[in-house]
């Protein structure tokens, strides 16, 4: 199978003060086209840094990240937002939707950055939010959801603009057990049926056993992966 994301002797320092702190060191990591990966570890092992290099949401020290045959590392800043704005859906933990937004309004908001008509960007927010099963509440505004309601919605958000690669980060921390097995069977639905490739950082083994293989950091290295049983459909 092809490799969607290939990632060579990566490492991360920031600067605090005159103090570096070294949070990955010389990480080697692939994913290939169609998985589910989980990334876990303990607080402070890389996780979450890990995830936003592979997203680009930031930029490495050293070594290299190669999604989609793309060297991200080797981008420019304007050049590396447009790559995430049509390559990469985010879906984080506390939903991050604009309050005064209905459910639809909130899916479109990364259709703004596109040249879709007005009628089109509509259009795909309301396949969007039925594929979520959100359809009847397009109108509402994230205070009249409930959480895993607008966990789908920020996933509907993410899948609006088509791409190739979900990052997400603690995606079911701040549900409940229902809702939050019912976001990871939508996951496992997109990443099965829909071809999306998942990178997903968690604390939850639960959550894990929805991804295909588990990778753990501790320390920012990498020091295992084990395969996962994928919960039975």
């Amino acid at each position: 199978m092809a490799q969607l994301i290939e990632i060579r002797d990566l490492s991360k320092v920031y600067e605090r003060g005159r103090q570096k702190v070294e949070v990955l060191h010389h990480i080697d990591l692939n994913v290939a086209q169609g998985d589910f990966v989980a990334l876990m570890g303990p607080s402070g092992s890389g996780k979450t840094t890990l995830l936003n290099l592979i997203g680009g949401l930031d930029v490495p020290t050293g070594g290299s990240i190669s999604v989609g045959g793309q060297r991200i590392d080797q981008l420019k800043s304007a050049a590396l937002a447009k790559w995430r704005a049509s390559r990469v859906g985010f879906v984080f933990q506390f939903y991050n939707l604009m309050p005064m937004l209905s459910a639809q309004r909130n899916v479109e908001l990364p259709l703004l950055l596109t040249k879709l008509s007005a009628a089109e960007r509509k259009k795909r927010a309301a396949i969007a939010l039925q594929l979520v099963g959100l359809a009847d509440r397009a109108s509402h505004k994230p205070t009249e959801l409930s959480g895993g309601q607008q966990q789908r919605v920020s996933i509907a958000r993410a899948i609006v603009s088509d791409p190739m690669l979900l990052v997400c980060d603690e995606p079911t921390g701040d549900l409940d057990r229902q809702s939050a097995e019912d976001v990871l069977a939508l996951l496992r639905v997109l990443n099965r049926d829909h071809g999306k490739t998942i990178v997903m950082v968690t604390h939850d083994p639960k959550a894990a056993e929805y991804a295909h293989r588990t990778h753990h950091l501790d320390k920012g290295s990498l020091v295992g992966q084990a395969e996962t049983s994928a919960v039975a459909a």
